[in-house]
């Protein structure tokens, strides 16, 4: 693991940092290969049932370290944007609920990164921009992908072509972010968020992100078998006996993944 991302865990909960504050966190050449790994830890982790996303200091993530020293980059540009693609395919398809807790800038490759999770909780200070277009580049991070899916075509398009930034305000009312709190409450929020997840069902929780992950590709015909056959498994489960049972007895359930 890269020196400059930490990995911590407890009470189901996993939580991985960026910290190169000096930076605004941004992420060097070799970190792309570095968060894929991270993530596709905790995805393989029984213990662990949501991840929290975050960066150090004052900031989210600045996205890539555009000024940094080339040489740890890949051989080839082309080969350095596929570890791009696959830390942010590893994160978007994550069997497990993503939180990105934002505070600063969240920008370029941080900011799609930050929308590849399920849920984003911001502070009022944070600021957005899908920057690329003032550095001569196209979107990276899977952007082109998740962005229209949250904002529409047209938002989409004025968010990359005239790269502003918003704050975040803004960003809530476009629907880039699910929450906004003043700093100090951010990571209360970000517990509450957390508290509730780790409450839910994670095989059902599991399934139905990847429903909603495919529903832009999916025909009606095909939802609905994959809804069904997503819930004929669960019928077979520990956790469905016991949410019926608590349901009966009016009671919490206790979901245990099994």
């Amino acid at each position: 693991m890269a020196e400059y991302l930490h990995l911590d865990k407890g009470e189901g909960v996993a939580t991985i940092t960026i910290d190169r504050p000096e930076v605004r966190n941004a992420v060097p050449g070799g970190g792309w290969d570095a968060l894929h790994d991270l993530f596709d830890a905790v995805a393989r982790d029984d213990e662990v049932r949501v991840l929290v996303l975050t960066g150090a200091g004052e900031d989210f993530c600045s996205g890539a370290d555009v000024g940094g020293d080339r040489a740890e980059r890949q051989p080839h540009p082309l080969d350095s944007m596929r570890s791009v693609g696959r830390a942010c395919q590893t994160l978007h398809t994550l069997p497990k609920p993503t939180i990105a807790r934002v505070d600063g800038v969240a920008a370029g490759a941080g900011l799609n990164m930050a929308l590849a999770c399920d849920f984003v909780v911001a502070s009022d200070r944070s600021r957005f921009s899908e920057i690329f277009a003032r550095r001569g580049l196209n979107i990276d991070f899977g952007g082109s992908f998740i962005l229209p899916r949250i904002v529409g075509m047209q938002r989409a398009k004025e968010l990359v072509m005239l790269a502003d930034v918003i704050d975040a305000p803004r960003a809530y009312e476009m629907g880039l972010i699910n929450r906004v709190v003043p700093r100090e409450d951010l990571d209360a929020l970000v517990g509450e968020f957390v508290e509730k997840l780790l409450a839910g069902p994670p095989i059902a929780l599991a399934t139905s992100k990847k429903l909603l992950n495919q529903s832009f590709s999916s025909t009606l015909e095909e939802a609905l078998e994959a809804e069904g056959i997503g819930q004929a498994y669960q019928f077979t489960t520990v956790d469905t006996a016991e949410a019926m049972t608590a349901f009966v007895e009016k009671r919490p359930p206790r979901f245990i993944g099994r």
